[in-house]
Parts: structure tokens; sequence; C-alpha cells
């Protein structure tokens, strides 16, 4: 497919964009702890030029390290020592023809003590972050008028580097937003009250950039159409606060909504449509006339191109478009739509930075990590050796794309009649279908490296020694776990009858509140009744808090039920007998289909067979080497066949 509006060339000020592909700031914590930009930070954005944005703009950049803390290892305009490094940031990305802003930053009450050394968190009011749970106290007028300065200073240290412009962060509940919000705002000085006064402090800070800055030294504000909070920035207002910013002389208009008080409508997690929030930018782009980027959860440039072609925007924000495939742009230009990697809006990424890890994806292995295992630092020595990888799951999958194009001769076996191994199972519950495009991608990727694909084949020692191949890469998966319980073969699980290989009848107890747990109960809680148990006292394991959330609405709306805390005693002929972990107490809840999603336990058939015939040369990956969610299968194959050597 070709896509003339999204590579038509733009403008926003006097600025040339080389076509209308944003990546918009997301957090990262690749800095420096200088808050530089480091050899990993510019890797990563230059990934993303190269991969065809036409403008980046930078995470949430601190411009007050008293109070301004928003991630650990975030990038810094509050020091002139940054404008060496930053600098060479700016020059790698204009290689690419991309253009890069730098967007200045303060989350008010929305960051922990923690991260900045126990100090009490500031805010417009003493209006607690319910996320966050901390309570902020106000910043004085004096304090105000300091923090305009700070973020004036920000933009003369990105300047001074030779950014391209700056993107004034006034959303998501952050500090300038929660000057411009009812919600949080409840000042009675010259800064809160009025609707003027409430953007008093944006306009100091617009007018301050001015004037150090040049009026011709773009700025962007991002802000929200919407705080999806009673009392907050409804969509009229946003209206009228774009239009007083464009009369203050901005150079365009980003965006977004939501804070984190709103929850999942600031970052949307799988169940949410794609554009489901066009009205909004359509609204702003309608009263005012200078370019509007908006945001939209945008998966697929067919998406992208029908909303610019609808006028929802002049720009398209892809966001973690770019972060679970660096080179979005490109594929898209290419028409190569198929081997884009696609965000799951599984929130792993998210969940991720919160536990204060540098960022992750599912689906990129790569993420975060280019500057040590991108693709150029493969080393291409297979020369044709023949290698094996058995299971056509992900892992597999990706194991055989990182041996083929390292030059392996490599031959998939899958024992099934299809490749995506459970991950085709994992795709049946409801708003998991773009699992069922990753393994299509996955499919394509390993076609166009040259890998040799045979299903329905079991890959015993005598094949495999007939193929004369030499390395083993073991991606078989794993099987579900049954403990040893009275009863338990009465039960089936989780995957058998997602299968269609076991029945689930009347009502359901669901052994395990983990993602299978929670996924198949939403999808089977439309026609049964299903209670979920769960031993300990949280369900989802490591899933992303608002995705949890959902889930569990979702399962309670249909009639279902969550016993957490809730272990699992014995199977019986009409239901379970259970006991509370705490109190040790014990109830019999009735069912008449018992479904284990309790994990899985790695499978290695063949192995002590495939270790004695090739040693060394046996690589487990995936479940078969240690059961975990599709990020961990993806991260270990790559590894693994990254670093193997024959």
């Amino acid at each position: 497919m070709s896509y003339p509006k999204l590579f038509e060339p733009g403008k926003i000020g006097n600025l040339e964009i080389r076509n209308r592909i944003v990546m918009p700031a997301m957090g990262c914590s690749l800095a420096e702890v200088t808050g530089e930009p480091g050899p990993r930070m510019i890797r990563y954005y230059t990934d993303r030029a190269k991969g065809g944005a036409g403008l980046i703009i930078t995470e949430i950049t601190r411009i007050d390290d008293e109070t301004g803390v928003g991630t650990p290892n975030q990038l810094s305009v509050t020091n002139t020592h940054v404008i060496g490094q930053l600098s060479r940031l700016v020059e790698s990305v204009h290689t690419y023809g991309t253009k890069l802003f730098v967007q200045l930053h303060h989350p008010g009450n929305q960051t922990p003590s923690r991260l900045i050394g126990g100090k009490q968190p500031v805010s417009a009011s003493d209006v607690t972050c319910k996320v966050i749970g901390e309570q902020p106290r106000a910043l004085t007028t004096e304090e105000v008028e300091a923090m305009v300065r700070k973020f004036v200073t920000g933009a003369v240290i990105a300047q001074k580097a030779g950014v391209d412009g700056v993107e004034i962060h006034a959303a998501h509940g952050y500090l300038v937003s929660q000057f411009l919000s009812p919600y949080t705002n409840k000042r009675t000085d010259k800064y809160g009250g009025s609707f003027e006064a409430r953007l008093r402090f944006i306009t100091e800070i617009i007018m301050g950039i001015k004037a150090y800055c040049g009026p011709k030294f773009p700025i962007s504000v991002r802000m929200n159409g919407d705080d999806f909070l009673p009392g907050g920035i409804t969509l009229e207002d946003s209206v009228k606060i774009a239009v007083y910013l464009e009369k203050l002389g901005v150079a365009c208009i980003n965006v977004s909504c939501g804070m984190y008080d709103s929850g999942s409508t600031i970052i949307e997690p799988s169940y949410f449509a794609e554009g489901w929030k066009k009205h909004l930018s359509t609204a702003i782009k309608k009263a005012v006339s200078i370019p509007v980027i908006a945001v939209d959860n945008i998966k697929h440039p067919s998406v992208a191109e029908a909303l610019l072609e609808e006028g929802a925007s002049d720009f398209v924000g892809i966001a973690r478009g770019f972060l679970a495939d660096a080179n979005w742009g490109v594929k898209a230009k290419k028409g190569e739509d198929l081997y884009i990697r696609k965000c799951l809006g599984c929130m792993e990424c998210f969940r991720i930075l919160n536990d204060g890890l540098p960022l992750g994806c599912t689906l990129n292995p790569i993420l975060g990590r280019e500057f040590e295992y991108g693709e150029d630092k493969l080393v291409r020595n297979g020369n044709g050796t023949p290698v094996a990888v058995i299971g056509g799951g992900p892992a597999g999958m990706q194991a055989a794309l990182v041996l083929a194009k390292r030059g392996f001769k490599t031959t998939l076996f899958e024992a099934g009649d299809k490749l995506g191994g459970t991950v085709n199972l994992a795709a049946m519950p409801p708003n998991k279908g773009m699992l069922t495009e990753f393994v299509e991608t996955q499919k394509a990727e390993i076609e166009k490296a040259g890998v040799e694909v045979r299903l329905n084949a079991k890959a015993d020692l005598e094949t495999l020694k007939a193929c004369g191949v030499k390395a083993v890469f073991l991606a078989t998966g794993g099987k579900a776990v049954r403990p040893n319980l009275p009863g338990i073969e009465k039960a089936v699980t989780a995957e058998d009858v997602l299968a269609g290989k076991a029945e689930a009848k009347g009502d359901l107890v669901i052994v395990g509140g983990g993602v299978t747990g929670l996924e198949t109960a939403e999808l089977l809680g439309k026609d049964h009744k299903v209670t979920v148990v769960e031993m300990l006292d949280k369900v989802g394991g490591n899933l992303y808090p608002s995705v949890v959330m959902h889930l569990a609405q979702e399962i309670m709306k249909q009639g279902g039920a969550i016993a957490k805390s809730t272990a699992l005693v014995s199977v019986e002929d009409n239901g379970v007998k259970v006991k509370d972990t705490k109190t040790e107490e014990e109830k019999f809840i009735p069912a008449d289909t018992v479904i284990l999603a309790m994990g899985v336990r790695s499978e290695r058939p063949l192995i002590s067979e495939l270790c004695e015939e090739f040693g060394d040369n046996v690589v487990l990956v995936g479940d078969a080497d240690r059961p975990g969610q599709i990020y961990d299968a993806l991260h270990s194959a790559y590894n693994r066949a990254f670093v193997f050597e024959a």
C-alpha cells in the first residue's frame, strides 16, 4: 500500500518536516546519570530517525533537579554541561533528515518522594495524586516564578545544543497541566482562579522562551484534549486553551489526554481501539490554524493515513509503534506493513519503566539495547553451517530469524500444522487480535530471511543427523502445571480448552489468576458463570495495573467472581475444595468444570539424546529454558542466537 498523506512534507513554524510522522515523547530512562544523552540514548533515537520519523520529541526532560525528577536516568537540561552530548544527539538524528525537539517537563505531584531525595512533591495546589498517594505542597508564588525561569533556562540550553525546537509538557497531569486544570489548581494568587490566571504559568514560560530564544524558535505545547476527570479540563476547555496558545505564538499543538488519576486513558492498553480519541484533535484542529499533532493509539499505517485524510490532525504521533519496531516509518513507506512488528498494547514497556529499569518491549528484544544488541552488531559468521530450531512458537521463530541473519543454514521444525505455538491460543480472548498479526509478521520475517520451515515434523535424532545439523535450538515450550492434589485428574487445562481439546461445561472454576487465567475467564465468562481462584493476594502477576483492572472488571460485569488468597486443596466431582491462605479456613466452590491455569513447566523432549549427540551446541530458549511471558521468550531467543558460536 502507499500512503501519500503520511509521507507528504509538512511545516511547524518555519521548520520543514520531511513527512507527517512524529515520534512523541516517551520516557526511556537511557540517559547517563549526569542527565546527558550517552551512546545508548543517542543510538535509540538515531535508530528511530533512520526508521522514518520526521520529527522526534525527546523523553520527558528535566528542568529542575530539586523536585522535578520524573524517572531514573532521565534526560536533563538543568545545566550547561549537557550541551556537548545533547549536540551529538542532534547531529546524529539530523543525519537522517529528522528534526528533534526537547520536551521540557516537571512531574509536579506525579512523582514519588523517593525520586527527589525524600523531599515532598510540589504542585499547583495541595491536591494529592491518587496513584502516587503522597501529599504535595503548593508552590509559593515566588517558587512558581522561579520555576518559570527553569523552564526558560532549559529551552535556552536545548537551543544552544542545536535542537530544532522545544515542547512544553502541559498534559497528563504533570506540573504545567496541574496549573491549567481546575481539578488540581485551587490557588488564590495570580496563578489560580480564573481561566486567564490558570494559564498565567504557561504564558510566562512561553513568553520567556520567546524572549531568550527568539520568536522563530518553534515551541510546541503538549496538552490534554480532555482530563477525563470530573472537575478537570473538558474538550470545550481545551479548544479555548488551544486558541489562546495560538495567540501567544506557539508553533504547534500536540494533543493527548488523561492524567494518572484518570487511569488507562493516558496510556491505552489493548482494549482501546485505534483512533478512539480522534474527536479531541479534530475539534482543536478546527479551532486553530497552526499545525496539530495527535497521538491516536495508532498501530497500522493505514489508520495513520486515514486520520490525516479526514483531518483529525496535521501530524500523527506514532509512539509505542516506534518502540515495537524502530523501522515503522521506513516499512510503511515501502508498503511493507506485514513486516512491521505492531504494538500489542500489553503495557509491558510501562511496567518495566515503573520498576526503574530502562525501556523494554514484549515484541522488540533490541529496544533499549540498540547500542549493544542492534542488528549491525550481529556477527555474520554462520558460513552456511546447518542448525536446527525445534519448535515454531515465538521463541523458535525469533531464534531462527537471528541465526539465519547471521548466515547459518537454519531449519525450523514444528510438530503441529502451523506456526505460532501457544500464541495462537493467547490470541483468542477479547482484544488480543494483535497477537495473530504478530505471528503473521514473524512468519513473513523468517521466510524473507531464508529459514526452511517443516510443519507436522517431529525432529528426532535420526532426522537431525540426516540434515547434518551441528547445533540444535530447543524451543519446545512448556507443559501445563498439574499439581499433585486429590482429584486433579478431573480438571482440564486452559490450553486444552482454548485448543478445543477439552470442553468447558456449566459453571466453571479457573484455578490460577495470572494472565492466562484472567483472559480465559474473560473469554468464557460470556457463556458461563466463572470463579477465578488465586492463591496469592493479588491477581494478574506482573501485568500492568490498568490491564489487570480491566480484566477483573470484565469478569465481574459478566457475573463472575475472583477469590484471592485462596489455594486449591482438591478437585471433587461437582466442584473444588479450597482454603484461605491466611486463615486456613476451607470451603467448597461448586463447579461443573475445573480449568487449570497454573502456569507451565519446561518441556524438553529428547534433551538427553540431543546433549549426548551435540554437547554444548544444544541451546534452550523460551519456556523450554525458563517459563515466562512472550517478552521473556523473545528476549532469551534473541540473546542466545546473538551470542551463539557453533
